[in-house]
């Protein structure tokens, strides 16, 4: 939402917004001209003409109550992505996980290729300081989001899809729905566009196919090799830098090694995703490789909130199984020899009952698990799972749970001893308890 609204004042409108806590985006939004009130009420409304509400807003709201009684149009962001969308080139990036990265990655690339597109990323870039911007460009970049099919309302020139795996049971029944869902957004593609998958997941693979099947154009990326790939990543390493660097094959011809800063081998594989849009549209590769290797990450994407006293701190967006073990698997791999304590916010109930057993074991990387209170967020408790019941049940040897945010600071700040790595996963409030845990450590230093 902040996107948008950064994107909607760059090009001339009033905006204001309101959101019901604080956080480091509604700091940021004022000191560019965009007032962010804490808390929904009625007068948060002003005169506006028209009121815009994310997926997490309530048709009980009482500032959408407030809007209907006075005749205001209340519009979901699904809605407004046409129109905002309309006129552009739009590079749509889509998965269940990796297209916040990707999107990044893509935009950085072409602004350093001179193209100045407008942009909506689901982070913060750490480059750029910001998640939007409303350049001159022809080209729109922006993040797809597959939950309750707000990418359906987009028709993309260039379609990427990282990956399909069943989320949101509270929108896709199925997993069958969700791979449904993304067969319906690349048929969203232009004529003449195209679309660029992921050949190593299956799934991608599967909707890439059947839509080549129908006449669609079809680049695809990935590490094992495929017949026609676009682009492959071989020699995968661990660098100085503690990120990753591997060598990048352009159809059969090596074009060189990218050292990436951010860590993970499925980070170079969300490298090749940008390197084939950049191929598309005539990108030369020096300038591809440079914009990839000065890409550093974006916030909450394994971003490292502070160091003190030999004790790293990070956040991670990691709310699915998968991401969970991509994440640990990648502090492996730049702390080889660090024990890895591993801070999980699990996120709505729903999330937790339909995947619960791919949670129960996607800790193995980690020496210590500690389980916070469940992020309800939408949904509403009902009692029956909590953090200690999911602490009994994950596999593995150390697991303890917290019975309120207070709680896992101070149990972090107790345990912590020089050399840890403690990562706090989750797309709720973890990050507050990371930087949170920042202070305690540097106050008791």
């Amino acid at each position: 939402m902040s996107a948008i609204a950064r994107v909607l004042h760059e090009r001339g409108f009033r905006v204001h917004g309101s959101d019901r806590q604080e956080s480091p985006i509604t700091a940021a939004l004022p000191a560019e001209g965009i007032p962010v009130a804490i808390g929904h009420t009625a007068a948060n409304l002003g005169q506006a003409d028209l009121v815009l509400i994310s997926s997490a807003v309530r048709a009980d709201n009482v500032e959408v109550q407030a809007a209907r009684r006075r005749g205001v149009r209340v519009m979901d962001r699904l809605e407004l992505l046409g129109p905002l969308t309309d006129g552009y080139d739009v590079i749509a990036v889509a998965g269940a996980h990796g297209k916040t990265t990707v999107t990044g990655m893509i935009t950085l690339l072409l602004l350093d290729a001179g193209l100045d597109p407008t942009y909506i990323v689901g982070g913060v870039m750490a480059n750029l300081g910001t998640n939007a911007h409303a350049g001159s460009g022809k080209h729109f970049v922006i993040e797809a989001d597959e939950y309750r099919n707000t990418f359906l309302a987009l028709k993309p020139t260039l379609a990427v899809v990282t990956n399909v795996e069943f989320d949101h049971p509270d929108s896709f029944p199925s997993p069958r729905y969700v791979r449904m869902a993304f067969g319906e957004f690349v048929d969203k593609i232009r004529p003449g566009g195209t679309l660029v998958a992921c050949n190593d997941d299956p799934v991608a693979h599967a909707v890439a196919a059947s839509y080549h099947a129908n006449g669609g154009h079809v680049l695809l990326y990935g590490q094992n090799e495929g017949i026609d790939l676009a682009w492959q990543a071989v020699n995968i390493h661990t660098n100085e830098q503690g990120g990753v660097t591997f060598t990048a094959i352009h159809g059969r011809e090596t074009s060189g090694d990218i050292a990436l800063q951010i860590p993970g081998t499925y980070n170079a594989v969300n490298a090749l995703a940008a390197l084939t849009v950049a191929s598309i549209l005539g990108i030369k590769w020096k300038v591809a490789r440079a914009a990839l290797e000065r890409f550093s990450g974006t916030a909450r994407r394994f971003e490292i909130l502070g160091e003190v006293d030999g004790i790293t701190v990070i956040d991670d967006y990691a709310h699915h199984p998968t991401q969970i073990r991509n994440v640990l698997s990648a502090a492996r791999q730049r702390y080889p020899e660090r024990p890895i304590i591993a801070a999980w916010e699990p996120h709505t109930f729903s999330r937790v009952r339909a995947l619960h057993a791919d949670f129960m074991t996607a800790f193995n990387e980690a020496d210590r698990v500690l389980v916070l209170p469940i992020y309800a967020a939408r949904e509403v408790d009902d009692g029956t799972l909590t953090a200690e019941v999911l602490a009994q049940q994950i596999v593995h040897p150390s697991v303890t749970a917290a019975v309120t945010l207070e709680d896992a600071i101070y149990r972090l700040v107790e345990q912590a001893q020089p050399g840890d790595v403690i990562i706090l996963m989750g797309a709720g409030n973890e990050y507050i308890v990371g930087k949170r845990l920042v202070f305690e450590l540097e106050r008791t230093s």
